[in-house]
């Protein structure tokens, strides 16, 4: 089996286990007036585990490759020929700014990660790249904190609140 239907496989059980808490466990300690809402809790992780048991299943049944040519699997014995340093690199940016969202805040974490994310993915346009970055970065904030009322702290700790 090819490594596209074994991911899809493990996606598939991944789904099946998210798509049993959400249906049967979730909704267990909902008060009784939450059980009249025509929208609950769990309404959205039942979706998504929807959605991704029908997506591995397309994958996992051959769906996807029919009418086009197969592509080529990954070789692993030549592994090192990929991009791997800038895989391992993006992935250590992701924790690191897991790590460093609450302390130096929003704003200035997720700046510092989409600018040097899109420096290690091969973007050369700095100056494009600082721009876009500070815009998306204070847009996302000002609907997540403007729009949806939900505190994200702006700034680092030493800057106040």
């Amino acid at each position: 089996m090819a490594l596209d239907r074994w991911i899809a496989l493990v996606f598939l059980i991944i789904c099946l286990a998210y798509g049993y808490a959400a249906f049967f466990t979730l909704d267990a300690t909902l008060p009784p007036f939450m059980k009249r809402n025509p929208v609950w809790p769990s309404t959205f992780p039942k979706v998504l585990a929807v959605l991704g048991i029908l997506t591995s299943l397309y994958v996992l049944l051959g769906f996807e490759k029919s009418g086009e040519e197969k592509a080529p699997d990954i070789d692993y014995r030549r592994l090192w020929d990929y991009n791997l340093g800038q895989a391992v690199l993006l992935l250590s940016l992701m924790v690191l700014y897991a790590l460093m969202l609450r302390p130096a805040g929003f704003l200035i974490s997720t700046s510092v990660f989409l600018i040097a994310g899109s420096l290690v993915l091969g973007e050369r346009r700095i100056i494009l790249t600082v721009i876009v970055a500070l815009i998306a970065t204070g847009f996302v904030w000002y609907l997540v904190e403007g729009v949806l009322g939900i505190f994200l702290r702006p700034l680092p700790y030493f800057m106040g609140t």
